[in-house]
């Protein structure tokens, strides 16, 4: 006699993504349609453990995230998600399993099934160029947002991410000056570069903003070097009107670094003509003057950090070595190269020693600069105010005009006239939190 048994019978499987997997009964052992790409964006109050509760359930149907986006914005998060499902899965079925988890989560979720063709399309955007383009101002206020958004729409570029580098500000700004930094993440290329050029200066000018504009690429992301300028740079002051003052040649000398600075007159015999106006003066002022000079805004801010983060620093200077030095020592900088004041007798002779530090020579150093350390010339940041510093400034992977003589602004690839020298490290990327004050 045949023996019978209650024994449930096997259920069919099928195998996706090489994992076993029940199939209904009567279904095929093989995916009943191609894989399909949703994306899925989520708005609402964020608390902990959102984001871990929505792709628990996408595992269920064993999804592959392609690509994902997630900000919180004043405890609201904004999550998008892209996702492929396998032909095994109802991508119908999935989204209203998502807009239903998302209910009982507190959240919103809208839904759209992305076509082949445009998710092509998509994959082969990949290859455009990418670039960086960084808003710094005391208070980003809607005008200038709308006016660097305009530009860059009319340029031809996407937006990718835009992020806020600076801190959170208080309600009520109290005497300490403010800075306000927004990195915009750009994707393709600018239709027009000498007309966004121009653009990006005139909106620097008529809104009262710094605008840098940088390739984004390894160089921009691995910086090693900086190299600073010293008078009106790292110092309020010019040094050398400090000392004139001393030798009671306070105008003259005033007048001739002034017409230096905007490139009026040769450096190298400005410099002679200057350093001669303080033949005689004692030795013992030098110190005298050094205590007086003040630091520009964010000097120690941005040399403590960059210190901190690695990096090598130098003054190149066309000033005077004793007062590189002594910034050197309060400010921890690697290396210093300027003029060598002449003192015979405890007094100054109204000569200088050795190769004037001029602008060749600066542009010079710094190339030698990044030889010794074993890097490329993309990987500097240079930073200075005059004409003596465009060389600098053009061989550098970053060049700065650094509250700069007109001349030196609309020449230099990057200007920043509205904060201090620490917002050089949002132009690296960094980020308030990360920084010691």
């Amino acid at each position: 006699m045949p023996v019978t048994t209650n024994a449930p019978k096997p259920t069919p499987t099928a195998v996706v993504n090489d994992s076993i997997l029940p199939s209904p009964l009567g279904t095929s052992s093989l995916p009943t349609r191609p894989p399909t790409i949703v994306l899925l964006r989520f708005t609402g109050d964020d608390c902990p453990g959102l984001t871990a509760s929505i792709s628990e359930r996408l595992h269920r149907f064993n999804c592959r995230v392609i690509d994902v986006n997630q900000a919180v914005i004043h405890r609201s998060l904004l999550l998008g998600m892209l996702v492929q499902i396998p032909g095994t899965e109802d991508p119908e079925r999935l989204i209203r399993k998502m807009r239903r988890k998302s209910r009982k989560l507190g959240l919103k979720c809208k839904a759209k099934i992305v076509c082949d063709p445009d998710y092509d399309a998509w994959v082969k955007r990949q290859g455009k160029s990418r670039f960086i383009l960084t808003l710094l101002s005391r208070s980003v206020t809607a005008e200038q947002f709308a006016a660097v958004s305009r530009l860059v729409s009319d340029q031809g570029l996407n937006i990718d991410v835009i992020t806020r580098l600076s801190g959170r500000p208080e309600r009520e700004p109290g005497d300490e000056l403010t800075r306000a930094c927004v990195e915009f993440s750009l994707r393709g290329d600018p239709t027009d570069a000498n007309a966004l050029k121009a653009s990006l200066l005139e909106l620097s000018n008529r809104l009262n903003l710094d605008l840098a504009w940088q390739r984004d690429d390894a160089f921009r992301r691995n910086r090693r070097i900086v190299a600073l300028d010293m008078d009106s740079t790292l110092l309020q002051a010019e040094v050398i009107d400090e000392l004139a003052k001393e030798a009671g040649a306070g105008e003259k000398v005033s007048a001739i670094t002034e017409a230096a600075m905007r490139g009026e007159i040769d450096f190298d015999e400005s410099l002679r003509q200057r350093v001669q106006s303080l033949e005689g003066l004692p030795e013992s002022v030098l110190p005298k003057v050094a205590e007086r000079l003040q630091l520009t805004e964010g000097a120690e801010r941005l040399l403590s950090n960059l210190r901190r983060f690695g990096y090598t620093t130098a003054i190149l200077s066309g000033g005077f070595t004793y007062f590189g030095e002594h910034l050197q020592k309060l400010l921890g900088i690697d290396h210093v190269h300027a003029n060598q004041l002449e003192i015979v007798d405890g007094k100054l002779t109204g000569r200088v020693l050795g190769p004037i530090v001029n602008a060749e020579r600066k542009a010079l150093l710094l190339e030698q600069l990044a030889e010794n350390e074993g890097v490329d010339r993309k990987q500097m940041i240079a930073i200075g105010d005059g004409a003596n510093d465009l060389p600098m400034l053009s061989r550098a992977g970053l060049g700065i005009a650094f509250h700069a003589k007109p001349i030196v602004r609309e020449s230099a690839e990057h200007r920043m006239s509205t904060l201090g020298l620490d917002a050089v490290l949002y132009l690296l990327g960094v980020r308030d939190r990360d920084l010691v004050e």
